[in-house]
């Protein structure tokens, strides 16, 4: 396939992947398209980085009228981002603007109960927004800050040595340079899982007391704690982060948290009956979409009653 047929295909993906219309068969065809041409997860980056973009300057635009008048722009919309050029005339839509130049705007996203995005960002760095989460990213001059306001989020950083990339949790706060690692927050801190690199970790008052969690390592920084505990990931990181194929993995954790982490993605909820169940340990990679095939499983393996009752699926035994 052609440079251009591929870059034409990558913008409809990154129009779905945007307006939240993938469901699991749209992601496995998304999946399936990426594998069948290797230049294909380069369009797709192109095209979503322009879909930010394209957000971000008519976001500026009100925001400018609003304040000095009106500002030349050019009328932009999906249908004309598909048929006059994709990626290069979205690019130049943008920039005809010129407003979004003039100040960092936040770049936000928001995901509902079960959605998973994956997000590139204008500088290079991709944010992975899991389940029921809020985040805003500002990309100034000499700082990149992003804005935790909910749920949990994995971020590969590119590389910039003259712009930090902290992520705000409350009162936690991570420093990156180059690495990949994941924060989700909590009423009381933030828990941090490192895949690539090292990180600087502390919390809002505390900045004279660093600590580093490097790959492979996890650590929870509560809001006012002065020691922030780090430890090995069992059988490393990238097993804690599988929610971002869309997937549990579990090896020997208990039903108790297998479930806690199940009803984070969906509306329909599992609830244990029995407390001596919620100690069973759990072994395998499940379905974060799936909470009826994975209590199917929990019958079979630890020989539990899976009744339905309208949006909830109780476990027995």
């Amino acid at each position: 396939m052609t440079s251009s047929a591929n870059d034409d295909d990558a913008a409809r993906w990154a129009i779905r992947v945007e307006n939240g219309t993938l469901d699991s068969d749209g992601q496995r065809e998304l999946e399936e398209w990426l594998r069948a041409d290797p230049r294909r997860h380069g369009a797709l980056l192109r095209a979503e980085a322009t879909l930010a973009y394209l957000n971000r300057g008519r976001a500026l635009t009100d925001r400018v009228m609003d304040d000095a008048g009106p500002v030349p722009s050019r009328k932009w919309s999906r249908r004309s981002f598909l048929t006059t050029g994709g990626l290069a005339a979205g690019l130049a839509a943008a920039s005809l603007s010129g407003v979004y130049l003039l100040q960092p705007a936040p770049i936000e996203i928001r995901t509902t109960i079960g959605e998973i995005r994956r997000v590139p960002l204008p500088d290079g760095s991709v944010a992975s927004v899991n389940t029921a989460s809020d985040i805003a990213v500002t990309l100034a001059d000499k700082r990149r800050s992003v804005t935790l306001k909910a749920g949990e989020a994995w971020f590969q950083v590119a590389h910039d040595k003259n712009r930090p990339f902290v992520v705000e949790a409350g009162q936690v706060r991570v420093e990156a340079i180059g690495t990949a690692f994941s924060v989700r927050r909590h009423h009381n801190g933030a828990n941090i899982v490192v895949t690539e690199g090292v990180v600087e970790v502390w919390a809002e008052g505390s900045e004279m007391r660093r600590t580093r969690i490097s790959a492979g390592s996890q650590g929870f920084v509560a809001n006012e704690a002065p020691v922030i505990e780090v430890k090995t990931v069992p059988d490393g990181a990238e097993r804690t982060i599988a929610w971002r194929t869309g997937e549990l993995a579990l090896n020997g954790e208990t039903l108790a948290y297998a479930v806690a982490e199940l009803n984070r993605y969906n509306k329909r909820q599992l609830v244990v009956e029995n407390v001596n169940l919620l100690r069973e340990p759990m072994v395998g990679y499940f379905r974060v979409d799936q909470p009826e095939q994975f209590a199917r499983a929990v019958g079979t393996t630890l020989g539990a009653t899976v009744t339905v009752e309208g949006e909830t699926i109780h476990l027995s035994r």
